[in-house]
């Protein structure tokens, strides 16, 4: 008999919302995925570089050309300087990455905090790991900010790292150079590690810049920072991902990697390698989501939910249905769907306890077609 690493785990509510719209034919703004197609100048790098010859494994670390592209494009958009051949590695995507630098810092017993709601593998990936999450609640009453002083207080010998994710999955709020500052403080203090999930880096709206943590000297030493290219290319399926870390952790992290995926579709790599060339295509792509955020912004004007927080960043926008029903946050989205036919996300399941604030999480990366028929829909109840 198997016991399982992480005995709580199930089906995610992301393939239980989903299959629930599919099943009813409703509108899925469910699962953080775009309906829309990709610039079609990539689906044509792609095939040129299978034509080419790209088509065998790639190194372990990525493909070198590849990695120097991230590290110019990392310069241009931080103006830090990230060494390719030994601070960058390519993975099967961002969780995969989350994954692995758990996996490479943690050991039976250490503490990890996590900032709740939060994306619902960092949990199970510590205690598949053997660690032992401890959850700090996000203060939603002030834009989902981060409470420092539960923070600290919750820090001991025992905490060997914390998670953070900027901009926010599920609320959209973004980091400030304070929030920066008190985490380099407990780093410091406790001599902790940080995984920083940054992958809507480029999704960031009202013109205001991402904030890396690679701009931080005193937290990049401790850090690994793990970014998405099915994010920021609006190709989730393709999982593609890069995780950036000093040159020791980055050390310690390829040699779990090596015995994991070994290495990464080749073709797409090739592909992106020279997509990123052109860096004006990923502001286009910021721009694109930005309009669709606030078409769905002025479009949920008229209906009877209220927008609490408006998303900074991100693909999602939480939304506020007091006002429409007393059913916890699942039932109400399990409701939605069936009798509505608009899929969402409860963010009670961005909660270790299932806290329910009586918000759900939609997804606005979608086509303008597919949000106003939506709203046509909430606009009923």
């Amino acid at each position: 008999m198997i016991t399982p690493r992480y005995p709580s785990a199930g089906t995610t509510i992301f393939t239980v919302m989903s299959a629930l719209a599919q099943e009813h034919k409703a509108i899925n703004l469910s699962q953080g995925f775009p309906d829309f197609a990709i610039d079609p100048e990539w689906e044509s790098l792609v095939s040129a570089a299978i034509r080419e010859g790209y088509n065998q494994y790639a190194p372990m670390a990525g493909l070198l050309l590849l990695r120097q592209a991230i590290s110019h494009k990392i310069q241009a958009f931080q103006d830090v300087a990230v060494d390719a051949e030994t601070e960058i590695t390519i993975t099967p995507g961002a969780t995969y990455g989350i994954y692995t630098a758990l996996t490479t810092i943690l050991e039976p017993g250490d503490e990890v905090i996590v900032l709740e709601p939060a994306y619902d593998s960092y949990i199970p990936n510590i205690y598949m790991s053997g660690g032992r999450p401890v959850c700090i609640a996000l203060d939603e009453q002030n834009g989902f900010a981060v409470n420092w002083e539960k923070v600290f207080a919750a820090a001991n010998t025992r905490t060997k790292a914390i998670i953070i994710n900027n901009p926010h999955n599920p609320s959209g709020a973004v980091w400030a150079v304070d929030d920066y500052q008190n985490l380099q403080r407990l780093v410091q203090q406790y001599n902790l590690f940080v995984i920083a999930d940054e992958v809507y880096e480029h999704l960031v709206y009202d013109n205001n810049p991402h904030i890396s943590l690679l701009r931080f000297p005193g937290l990049r030493s401790r850090s690994f920072v793990i970014f998405s290219f099915g994010k920021t290319l609006h190709a989730t399926g393709w999982k593609l991902g890069y995780v950036v870390a000093p040159e020791p952790l980055t050390a310690a992290f390829r040699q779990i990697h090596q015995y994991l995926a070994f290495s990464v579709n080749t073709p797409m790599q090739q592909a992106i390698t020279t997509y990123l060339l052109q860096q004006q295509k990923l502001e286009e792509g910021r721009a694109l989501l930005e309009q669709k955020r606030n078409f769905f912004l002025e479009g949920m004007k008229g209906t009877r939910f209220v927008c609490p927080y408006v998303a900074r960043g991100s693909y999602f926008q939480v939304m506020d249905y007091s006002g429409i029903s007393e059913l916890p946050d699942k039932e109400f989205a399990i409701w939605l769907t069936r009798q509505h036919g608009v899929a969402v996300i409860p963010v009670s399941s961005f909660y270790s306890g299932g806290s329910d604030h009586k918000l759900v999480r939609f997804c606005f990366a979608k086509r303008q077609e597919t949000l106003q028929l939506a709203i046509d829909k909430l606009m009923t109840l």
